[in-house]
């Protein structure tokens, strides 16, 4: 059995930043990680089996048998579901975990979306609640993620919207397909706009090449290892100092205590199909909201009967992601240039300030689409969905077709949770997640209002029709799930520390989004790695 400083549960965006600020600050690191260590010659670049449309598959999940949920829909029928089904709410699962394979938006949350509670009240049976750190602190971390991670940014428009101390590292990607239009309609409504920070080396940087503009950015890795995530800057970092260990395969179904429930290590099934042990001084869990809820629930013993930090029955509550309202159009001329990304313009008018509702989001143009995530999800309602009129349209119209989509802040919902199924088990024998209840009806007023505006906004851009479905009551997670072990001061409503320390543990802690109290109006990566930062950090400093 073997024995590091730390173990870290985990290579995402959270678990790679830990990780590799850890092996820097002179610890000894082990990192497990469920997924493949991968990049863009090991993907197939299928349009069908990527992490944008998963219709059968993907190379960045677990195995598609063996590794099911169970969904628990808002009229309370359960089913079992598989990693590709949208019940599933799957992240990415490889080294670097999303960041591999995401849009790379590396959105700051406001100084508002820190407080709340403060700005907005309590909704009736809600758990919305201020965050145990401002704005304020977490400010330098959100500053070193944008500069080791690197991000590309429009430092002007930042500025007027975030207090900052420096500007970006690179400069921004430039306005392309619909976005002049949608910035002079911006200007024509009074609305502040500005190009979307991303994480993606926008020139060359750190020995890796610029973003050529391709077509396939979300949901596939940079076939030139231009978007940066932490599989190619703190994890690198990381094993450059001899001190970090990396397992892929590696899957952690328990955390081990002593007797007494002191944290000692964890139990983990590697690559070949071993079960092993491995003990550390600390252990860092950041397999993402849902997964580092589960192995907290199943870490139980004779000290901790309810599971490790679920004392007070808060592991896995008040899960939380993105409502998505958009607005499709068609415009009367092309709007689509094959420059990617693709997003390249956004406004942060409406992420608070709205009469009548609680919070808002931010309303971007959107990534690239492919022509076949374009016929499932951007045909008008009335079209048929084959044959020549479906293939007439997308002739004429593939081109002329734009959307403006974006992330709303969820209100949460302390019975929007994960818990162990009783009966579902996955391959290992482990007790599956099982997600049920739903996101606070006030998500969904205030995702009604932020769809109406983005109709309004491809309008005044010209538009000669709009259409997309309003939203309704579901649960919400996604890719953007987070709030399963919220931050606090009070450990009967909160799991960790204003550190992500585990309350009632002295070397337990969370890095990803698990500790979110809210999700912010915002693309939560750069949260994420921001409170890494925090995290590690603190545990450097023991």
């Amino acid at each position: 059995m073997s024995h590091y400083d730390v173990i870290v549960v985990g290579a995402g965006a959270g678990g790679g930043v830990a990780a590799g600020v850890l092996a820097e600050a002179g610890r000894s690191v082990l990192v497990l990680e469920r997924g493949a260590h991968q990049g863009y010659a090991d993907e197939r670049r299928d349009h069908l089996r990527n992490h944008r449309l998963a219709r059968y598959g993907h190379s960045t999940g677990p195995a598609l048998n063996g590794h099911p949920r169970v969904f628990v829909d808002p009229a309370g029928v359960a089913q079992s579901v598989r990693p590709f089904d949208p019940g599933y709410h799957n992240n990415a699962m490889a080294v670097g975990g999303g960041t591999l394979v995401y849009g790379a938006q590396a959105w700051r949350f406001l100084p508002q979306d820190f407080r709340m509670a403060q700005e907005y009240g309590v909704p009736a049976g809600s758990s919305l609640a201020d965050w145990p750190l401002t704005y304020d602190d977490l400010a330098p971390d959100y500053e070193r993620a944008e500069w080791d991670i690197g991000v590309a940014g429009d430092s002007v428009g930042a500025r007027r919207i975030w207090p900052r101390a420096r500007d970006y590292p690179l400069p921004p990607v430039p306005h392309c397909g619909i976005a002049p239009a949608l910035a002079h309609a911006a200007d024509a409504l009074g609305w502040p706009h500005l190009i979307p920070p991303l994480l993606i080396n926008t020139e060359p940087r750190h020995g890796r090449a610029a973003c050529t503009g391709c077509q396939h950015c979300v949901g596939f890795a940079c076939p030139v290892d231009a978007k940066n995530g932490t599989q190619n800057t703190m994890i690198p970092r990381g094993l450059a100092t001899g001190r970090l260990t990396l397992q892929p395969g590696a899957f952690v179904d328990q955390i081990d205590v002593t007797p007494a429930g002191h944290v000692r290590g964890v139990r983990y099934i590697d690559a070949s199909g071993q079960v092993r042990h491995a003990t550390a001084d600390v252990v860092v869990v950041s397999a993402g909201a849902i997964e580092t809820a589960r192995l907290l629930l199943h870490s139980r013993s004779a000290a901790h009967p309810a599971g490790l930090g679920n004392r007070h029955d808060q592991v896995g509550r008040h899960l939380q992601g993105h409502y998505y309202p958009r607005a499709i159009a068609l415009m009367p001329e092309p709007v689509y240039d094959g420059v990617g990304p693709g997003v390249s313009i956004a406004t942060t008018r409406f992420n608070h300030g709205n009469d009548g509702v609680i919070g808002g989001g931010m309303l971007a143009n959107d990534f690239i689409v492919l022509p076949v995530i374009f016929w499932r999800g951007l045909v008008p309602p009335e079209v048929p969905r084959w044959g020549a009129a479906n293939k007439e349209f997308m002739r004429r119209n593939y081109r002329h077709v734009a959307q403006v989509m974006g992330p709303v802040q969820d209100i949460p919902n302390p019975e929007a949770r994960v818990t162990l199924d009783p009966a579902v088990r996955d391959r290992h024998g482990m007790p599956v997640a099982r997600l049920g209840g739903t996101t606070h009806p006030e998500t969904v007023r205030t995702a009604e209002f932020m769809w109406r505006r983005a109709h309004e906004w491809l309008q005044a851009a010209g538009a000669v029709r709009t259409w997309g479905p309003p939203p309704g009551l579901t649960l919400s997670a996604g890719q953007h799930q987070a709030g399963t072990c919220r931050m606090g001061h009070d450990p009967r409503s909160s799991v960790t520390d204003a550190n992500g320390r585990v309350h009632g543990h002295d070397n337990l802690y969370i890095a990803d989004a698990s500790l979110h109290v809210t999700n912010g109006g915002f693309n939560p990566v750069l949260t994420v790695m921001a409170l890494a930062f925090r995290v590690a950090r603190a545990i450097a400093s023991r």
